[in-house]
């Protein structure tokens, strides 16, 4: 029997009980695949984190990142979630206002900058290991209303018109036309199965850009049955993706884009996600998300 420190953060918040949960086992060492994906079932947040020392002695930690139904090779809300803890427990030390560090996750190197403000971290942002890629075609807009319980009117078409993109972890993008039609918006499962289960689109990421709060400019929902986790209430690597889309689209083709995305805020969790994407004559070189987190708890658990 070993017993294991844990400790847990809202993600995507400056508000405890809202944001994205997370659940971080600082030092995991010992636990096998199958515990930790037990571990993550018991849980039942979105995301565990299990932290490792790194592979690489130029890196800060190794991060696995496992769901209720899972591993993942990169997230986005664990990935600046567990910054955050690592650097309010004292594991990471801050070397003033901006600390950077890079944990090895599935994907690859993971760069994330962490702010602090009186030797206490307030802020992270992770820098994605891939630059966004578009993936297969969708199906047409008649499919993805059906499995949104949506009409056809409601989704998005020209410019802004459904399309799966990845920054290391792929989602179906259907954009609608307003916060009612996001609002009204449920995954169906027959059709989802039907059409989207077992391809790389089958995480969707439903948005207009039509935020509620003043300075927002996108609220999205994001919905993920395949890794049993019904509705996300912030997505790190879905925003990241997002921001891929948004500055494919975009007419600028040189400078820094920005967003600030909401996100959950119809399941009781509002999240707020910064998004920021650098492009360089017309190739986007650079993609990054970032947010608050606050602490929750901490205790141990005994396997």
């Amino acid at each position: 029997m070993t017993t294991y420190r844990y400790h847990t953060c809202d993600v995507f918040t400056d508000q405890r009980f809202g944001g994205n949960q997370l659940a971080v086992l600082p030092h995991a060492h010992g636990l096998t695949s199958e515990l930790m994906h037990a571990i993550a079932r018991e849980f039942n947040y979105p995301e565990s984190t299990f932290v490792f020392p790194p592979d690489s002695p130029r890196h800060t930690r190794r991060v696995r990142i496992f769901t209720p139904g899972g591993e993942l090779p990169f997230a986005g809300h664990p990935t600046v979630g567990t910054a955050f803890v690592l650097a309010a427990i004292g594991e990471i030390a801050l070397t003033g206002d901006e600390t950077r560090v890079v944990f090895e996750e599935g994907v690859g190197p993971v760069p994330v900058l962490i702010r602090a403000e009186a030797g206490r971290p307030v802020f992270s942002q992770l820098s994605v290991a891939k630059l966004p890629e578009v993936m297969p075609p969708l199906p047409d807009r008649e499919v993805l209303a059906s499995i949104l319980s949506l009409h056809a009117d409601d989704i998005g078409e020209g410019r802004f018109s459904p399309q799966g993109v990845s920054c290391g972890l792929p989602f179906a993008f259907v954009p609608v036309r307003s916060r009612d039609a996001l609002r009204r918006s449920r995954l169906r499962m027959e059709p989802w199965e039907a059409h989207l289960r077992g391809t790389p689109n089958e995480m969707i990421f439903v948005f207009t850009m039509d935020g509620g709060r003043p300075g927002s400019d996108v609220r999205g929902r994001m919905y993920a049955p395949s890794v049993n986790v019904p509705e996300d209430p912030a997505t790190g690597s879905a925003c990241a993706a997002l921001g891929g889309y948004l500055a494919m689209r975009s007419a600028i083709a040189s400078g820094t884009l920005r967003w600030t995305v909401e996100q959950g805020f119809e399941m009781g969790r509002p999240s707020i996600l910064h998004v920021e994407v650098d492009k360089l004559d017309g190739r986007i070189t650079a993609v990054r998300v970032g947010g608050s987190t606050v602490m929750v708890c901490s205790g141990e658990i005994t396997v």
